[in-house]
């Protein structure tokens, strides 16, 4: 768009004057923006812009990507909002607010205190202020105004709509108010010239409370877009956003079709007789300096009820567990205890292991189901002996490195399955235990997926609904599934698109709004714990009637939030049920945790492809494999679940495991010290772990580097791999081995690694599997009754 290629810090001329802008929009103003927060960075660095502002409407979803975004690009993010400032209380509602008229500020964060204070003032207009659209007042910006620049807001200013209501005297009072509140130097009066009539008789009135009063100036265009036909993109999500078809008179429009990201020169030109206010958009950059911490902790430090700390109390506990789990401490259960404690307390984690641990504990004295495990935490010892799991992750081959990587610090992530019907008691529990104001649940979004888009769209340009009917259900859905691979892939697709005029503007506009941002909602599971108020580390919002953080679930780790992910499992109330029926019907009291995991007539059952209602096992995919298999142990459980995904089944892994299990092929190693980590699976390396013990035992991995070497390959980080792979060699042709043949196994194991599976989770959740079909092939009417059945026999009697 400018006119000039150059990044900051390159030796080229940079020949554009110098502007930032200050006043810009993403698709997180939900349903009013069609840009997307790389994009805009991206037209930014293009134009020569040293730095760049995010204002989104009333929030601050969009922060962390964009800072990190901005970082990455080397330009300087600049963190705001565009807020709405009700004229009296932010507090009014209902009939008073209707004599309240909300107005727009632009509101900039110069500092780490004006940064912390933007968070507030969001959190108050969500939490306190909202009405239609999150308020706050000006006794509320008074009291957050520390290290804040404000921007007089463009048309919807407070000071614009009195000069558009003929009440110039009110205006210029209501500049001077503004500017007392924010203090002299942090307000400035928004100039925007977009070629609507009411801007351009407010930008005049900008400007004559400019000469008398000395408030400066600055110019803006309220960029809602990347180019300039982009309007029609975003008059597209305003008829989404209310409803409306886009040949309806009376829907709401904006006034302009130039909010675009115009470049350096085109400012310049529009805003050639006011050049102080482009060049304090530089002056105003300049003053932003915001830093966000990442990687540092906020977790709340359990309360032990005795003179000990967290530590202590973590590591009695521990080996209190491990006497219950074992009754004999063997060298190597010892040696993998004060291993995995010693990275956990070194890495300050012991409160999360308790606070984890008490919860759960918590849920099975009131006896809700919790499941056995999920995810890479199955692989602690440490986790195991404090019941958080119940996988012995010794006798299932399992490696604390792939949940916990010292090398690799970031936060652990222990998921705990509960019964799906009571895991808001555990989430009450917590609330109550750490404060309520310390607990909330996270934002998540959702946006207009493939067919999604097409159906919004369609309904807006008035296509039948046949026609959009007919054409979405050719575009696949779920994980992965996109509107343009499908065009890319689809010639029927291709040959609907340019069926007609119509039909093709629906599919480019599909193509330009697929996931954006669509409404926010409350992620499924996870949640929220700190050891100050929530609110002190992150903006809070509302979903509903619930509070919710205003940043989704990897950026609160990544600012140092504690996230728990509290799953509702439908299994574990089905599995409860069952053994109560069998208890009342049999007369025989089931322990799930002392199921033999060598039962033939469970073997038998999954044998047979009789799993309809086993956890896991249901679909006619997964019944073919199983009679392909054939499993006879727990292994080929734990392999089954791995096994089931489109890149083994469609890379010839399946076949190959199937062939080696029934001796219709030769189980062949890689080497002889290789047999112990892949005899279980046939030779075959199905597993992520099996990636990491192969790096280890052959070229002398530590298990540190074995899970960066598994993380790089799973997510074929080229460069990173390109690095592993020559330390790979040389570390095998130090242990005795050829170079060729090191290289030859380090591509086999890339190969595999690309399709390989979390063992952890894939054996928790065989635990999980097999608890259900030993269930049902002993006692199939109980456990494949349904409870609501069981409930209604219950209450006759």
């Amino acid at each position: 768009m400018g006119d000039s290629d150059s990044r900051p810090g390159d030796d080229a001329p940079d020949p554009g004057p110098a502007f930032v802008h200050l006043r810009v929009h993403s698709h997180y103003s939900l349903l009013s923006s069609p840009a997307r927060i790389e994009s805009l960075v991206e037209t930014a660095v293009a134009d020569g812009q040293h730095a760049l502002a995010l204002t989104d409407s009333g929030n601050l979803f969009g922060a962390i990507e964009f800072y990190k975004a901005c970082t990455a690009a080397k330009i300087k993010p600049i963190l705001g909002m565009t807020a709405f400032l009700a004229g009296k209380s932010s507090l009014e509602k209902g009939g008073a607010a209707v004599n309240n008229p909300t107005c727009e500020l632009t509101l900039l964060a110069r500092n780490e205190e004006g940064f912390t204070n933007l968070r507030q003032l969001s959190t108050h207009g969500y939490l306190r202020g909202f009405y239609y659209r999150p308020r706050i007042d000006k006794q509320v910006l008074g009291t957050h105004a520390e290290g804040i620049i404000a921007l007089s807001g463009g048309v919807n200013g407070p000071v614009e709509r009195k000069i558009l209501g003929n009440d110039y005297e009110g205006a210029k009072r209501e500049a001077l108010e503004l500017q007392e509140i924010v203090g002299a130097g942090n307000f400035y009066l928004e100039l925007m010239r977009t070629g609507y009539e009411p801007q351009d008789r407010a930008t005049d009135g900008l400007l004559r409370i400019h000469e008398e009063t000395g408030i400066p100036v600055v110019a803006t265009n309220d960029a809602h877009y990347l180019k300039k036909e982009d309007w029609i993109a975003q008059d597209i999500m305003l008829c989404i956003r209310e409803g409306k078809v886009l040949n309806d008179q009376k829907r709401f429009k904006m006034g302009s079709r130039e909010l675009f990201f115009k470049s350096r020169a085109e400012m310049a030109a529009a805003f050639a007789s006011v050049p102080d206010a482009v060049s304090n958009t530089m002056a105003i950059a300049e003053q932003c300096n915001v830093e966000i911490e990442f990687n540092v902790y906020h977790l709340p430090v359990f309360n032990t009820g005795s003179e000990k700390t967290p530590e202590e109390l973590l590591v009695e506990i521990v080996n209190e567990g491990a006497m219950k789990r074992y009754g004999e401490i063997t060298t190597e259960i010892r040696e993998r205890i004060d291993y995995e404690l010693g990275v956990i307390l070194k890495l300050g984690f012991a409160s999360y292991f308790l606070i984890t641990a008490d919860f759960i504990e918590y849920a099975r004295s009131i006896e809700i189901p919790v499941g056995p495990g999920r995810g890479s935490a199955a692989g602690s010892i440490v986790a195991y002996c404090t019941w958080i799991t119940d996988l012995d992750p010794l006798e299932h081959k399992l490696i604390f490195e792939r949940f916990l990587n010292a090398g690799r610090v970031s936060m652990p992530d222990i998921d705990v399955d509960f019964c799906g019907n009571r895991r808001d008691e555990v989430i009450e529990y917590c609330r109550k235990k750490y404060r309520p104001e310390n607990v909330s649940q996270i934002i998540t979004f959702g946006t207009m997926a493939s067919r999604g888009v097409l159906r919004d769209v369609g309904r807006v340009l008035e296509i039948p609904l046949g026609d959009v009917d007919r054409i979405a259900k050719k575009v696949p859905q779920g994980p992965g599934a996109s509107l343009a691979k499908a065009l890319d892939e689809d010639k029927e697709l291709q040959a609907i698109r340019n069926e007609s005029t119509s039909i093709r503007r629906l599919f480019d506009l599909g193509l330009q709004l697929e996931g954006l941002a669509r409404h926010n909602s409350i992620h499924a599971a996870g949640v929220v714990i700190s050891d100050q108020p929530v609110a002190d580390y992150v903006p809070l919002a509302r979903s509903g009637d619930d509070i919710v953080t205003q940043w989704q679930m990897t950026e609160l780790e990544e600012v140092g939030l504690l996230k728990v992910d509290f799953l509702g499992l439908k299994t574990l109330t089905i599995l409860t049920e069952a053994v109560r029926l069998i208890k009342e019907v049999h007369d025989v009291e089931i322990k799930l945790a002392a199921i033999p995991l060598d039962d033939e007539k469970t073997y038998e059952l999954m044998t047979n492809g009789d799993t309809l209602g086993v956890f896991q096992l249901e679909s006619s995919g997964m019944r073919e494999l199983l009679a392909k298999l054939k499993p006879d142990t727990f292994e080929d459980v734990t392999a089954v679940l791995a096994l089931y995904r489109p890149g083994p089944l469609g890379s010839g892994m399946v076949d190959m495991f199937c062939d080696r299990k029934h001796g219709r092929e030769e189980v062949k190693y890689p080497h002889e010290s290789t047999e112990p980590i892949l005899r279980d699976t046939y030779g075959v390396i199905v597993y992520q772990e099996q990636v990491m013990r192969l790096a280890n035992v052959v070229a002398g991995f530590s298990m540190n580097e074995a899970d960066n070497l598994r993380k790089a390959m799973g997510k074929k980080k080229l460069d990173v791999m390109l690095k592993y792979k020559q330390q790979f060699i040389d570390g095998a042709v130090e242990l005795g081995h050829t170079a060729k043949w090191a290289q030859e196994l380090f591509e086999t194991i890339e190969f595999f690694a690309g399709y390989g599976f979390n063992k952890s989770h894939s054996a928790a959740y065989a635990l999980l599997t097999f608890q259900t079909a030993y269930l049902k092939a002993h006692y199939p009417l109980e456990t494949l009754a349904p409870t609501s059945r069981s409930k209604a026999r219950t209450r006759t009697r």
